[in-house]
């Protein structure tokens, strides 16, 4: 890389930098937040893990001077404003046509019940944002749920998907929460304490009547980062333990309110004073994709794509049967052509 990392961040050398990371940001494909890009230069061997608080400043450096995109980094939907309303491009009749068009496909946007028959219900919780973006294509071939927790996920978050679950298992299916997070003293512990959390909102009811969910068989599964995935592929152990953003809560330090505690003290005697943060799967996509499809599979079973696809075979015979019954093919395709005749004439 061009670019020294320990140089003074001016304009020719951050454009230097910003042209390495567009580099690599075109390798992978897809967009990381600033501490994944961290995990990402460090696999191409650009920096150590003592540099990534600084490679975060230079990323946020450019993007303030418009040498990267503002967007160039993911960040969480949550910040997103609502109510904004975005005026339509086409005019009134053309917009018109394209939703005879769509009902002439109506089947493709159809949403079938994808749970009914199986066995399973199941959901994603994960910790950064990093994860949320890499395991998404393969939850949606799935059709699962996935949201970020962001550490300690918020009353409202839990509530929202206990109540999928209740209503799954009210259907008869087994509801399965999969969770993948840092290793780390409260990256272990949250995932420990995720039924706890959700039995605390078993009193809770909704504006609609709705009560609460008693996660007493719910299965949780923790599929990483797990010690031995992360010693098998050789990921990066970060030697510290801060938590948080706020840099002097460090839990190996005795000056920590936690830093006593039995979960703290039983992981530095196993694990030590390191971390491994959960974003280090940016680096591997593939190997993440295989970790994230194999644990799924092992709840739906390999044939479980199959039987999504004769649900919507099923939803396309119903359709095609129904517009071949009553003509309707023919009466918008009819109205299509009208539509087309008058815009010529104008």
């Amino acid at each position: 890389m061009e670019f020294d990392i320990k140089k003074r961040g001016n304009k020719e050398n951050l454009k230097l930098f910003a042209k390495e990371i567009m580099r690599i940001s075109e390798k992978i494909g897809m967009k990381s937040s600033a501490r994944g890009w961290c995990y990402l230069m460090e696999v191409e061997g650009f920096i150590t893990k003592d540099e990534f608080d600084r490679v975060e400043s230079l990323i946020n450096s450019c993007r303030k001077k418009g040498i990267l995109p503002i967007d160039f980094i993911s960040e969480e939907g949550k910040r997103d404003f609502k109510g904004v309303e975005i005026p339509d491009r086409d005019s009134p009749i053309e917009s018109m046509r394209r939703w005879i068009t769509y009902a002439m496909r109506s089947e493709d946007m159809y949403t079938p019940n994808w749970w009914e028959g199986e066995d399973y219900y199941i959901q994603m919780i994960v910790e950064k944002i990093d994860l949320k973006t890499l395991f998404s294509d393969v939850c949606e071939e799935y059709h699962i749920p996935i949201a970020t927790s962001s550490g300690w996920s918020s009353m409202l978050q839990r509530a929202i998907y206990a109540r999928r679950f209740k209503e799954a298992e009210e259907k008869g299916l087994k509801p399965v929460l999969l969770y993948c997070g840092d290793h780390d003293p409260d990256g272990l512990r949250i995932s420990e304490f995720l039924k706890k959390n959700l039995e605390d909102l078993q009193g809770i009811s909704w504006d609609d009547g709705e009560t609460g969910f008693d996660p007493c068989n719910l299965e949780i599964v923790r599929f990483g980062l797990n010690y031995d995935f992360i010693e098998k592929h050789k990921f990066t152990w970060i030697d510290n333990l801060i938590t948080g953003s706020k840099k002097g809560l460090d839990l190996s330090s005795p000056t920590h309110r936690n830093h006593n505690m039995f979960y703290v003290q039983d992981y530095i005697k196993n694990i030590g004073k390191r971390k491994c943060e959960a974003n280090v799967l940016m680096t591997v996509p593939k190997l993440a994709s295989k970790l994230v499809r194999d644990t799924i599979v092992d709840f739906l079973g390999n044939d479980s794509l199959e039987r999504f696809q004769e649900r919507t075979d099923e939803v396309r015979k119903i359709v095609e049967e129904f517009r071949e019954k009553t003509g309707l093919t023919e009466s918008l395709q009819s109205a299509l052509d009208l539509l087309d005749e008058e815009q010529h004439t104008q």
